[in-house]
């Protein structure tokens, strides 16, 4: 039992580190992003190429930050300049990212046995460095989003109208947003790779789901306390998610059934959030249920007229 505990606290740290990423893009700006499943593999798979040419271990996360940012970039500009929606645009960097991520090694699974890494072997030790390192971001991202530039992007996300309205450009603060969210999921998939010793390309697959529920948990659970960050919640969530997770597989489920779990859990959340008045996940539906309705009045419009 508490090895199953530590090894999904191990895991739920992890994840704390994509749920910061999602949680800009999901929570903060409403934008539906999908490239995540592609950055999540992108980080593990720049990781793997630096280090196996005989990089340094920091080099190699500093090479997944990045192309988790271009990522970003990547799914902003063909969102902002090209007017594709955020869904569209995110599947279809998902789709670019495949590709990319089998050019970097030439191959869809990367071995990292020898190579340097965070981990040491003890997994208490392996705790402390993962918490140190999610509060380190933890902390950053709480002080971005007291910046000028944090202030925007909050308020491009609450309103973009007002912030148009100050002669500032929406685009460049969704730029910086999902820029910042693809190179956190990306440093996630870098310290995955690690942890589990390889790189994979399917590794993103159903990842959005992960941070989703993370998000969701820990909105659910900490909703009535004001005082708690918004980042501490998607903290909090990834590690109760993962507890969830490991204490299924104690109580003898199959590994091959947990994915089935994984949607089960966001499903009963999002079912009680939905039927909560003012909770976050009925906002964002609602949000972008009203944005589909107001595209298509004009859609119409133009047609008739």
């Amino acid at each position: 039992m508490l090895s199953m505990f530590l090894i999904s606290l191990e895991q739920g740290l992890i994840f704390a580190v994509l749920a910061l990423g999602v949680y800009i893009t999901y929570k903060i700006l409403d934008f539906p992003d999908l490239s995540v499943e592609g950055s999540f593999p992108a980080g593990a798979f720049a990781f793997a190429k630096l280090v196996t040419s005989g990089a340094s271990l920091w080099a190699g996360l500093l090479g997944s930050l990045f192309i988790g940012a271009l990522t970003g970039l990547i799914t902003s500009l063909i969102f902002s300049r090209l007017r594709i929606k955020p869904l569209l645009s995110g599947i279809l960097t998902l789709t670019l990212m495949y590709s990319v991520n089998l050019r970097i090694n030439g191959k869809s699974n990367v071995p990292l046995f020898s190579t340097p890494t965070l981990f040491r072997g003890d997994i208490l030790t392996n705790i402390v460095i993962l918490a140190v390192i999610v509060l380190i971001l933890k902390l950053l991202m709480d002080r971005f989003f007291r910046s000028q530039v944090g202030y925007m992007l909050l308020a491009t996300g609450d309103n973009e109208v007002l912030v148009a309205g100050l002669g500032e450009n929406v685009d460049t603060f969704k730029t910086v947003g999902l820029m910042i969210s693809n190179a956190l999921v990306a440093l996630s998939g870098a310290i995955m790779a690690q942890n589990v010793r390889f790189a994979d390309i399917n590794m993103g697959a159903s990842i959005i789901v992960i941070a989703l529920a993370s998000i969701i948990i820990g909105d659910t659970f900490m909703k009535n306390s004001r005082k708690i960050k918004g980042t501490t919640r998607a903290i909090y969530g990834a590690l109760i998610y993962k507890m969830i997770g490991g204490a299924a597989l104690y109580l003898g489920l199959a590994p091959t059934d947990l994915k089935a779990v994984n949607a089960l859990i966001v499903i009963a959340f999002i079912a009680y959030n939905q039927f909560s008045p003012g909770s976050w996940w009925k906002r964002f539906s609602d949000k972008l249920l009203d944005r589909e309705n107001s595209e298509g009045v004009h859609r119409a419009a133009d047609t008739t007229s």
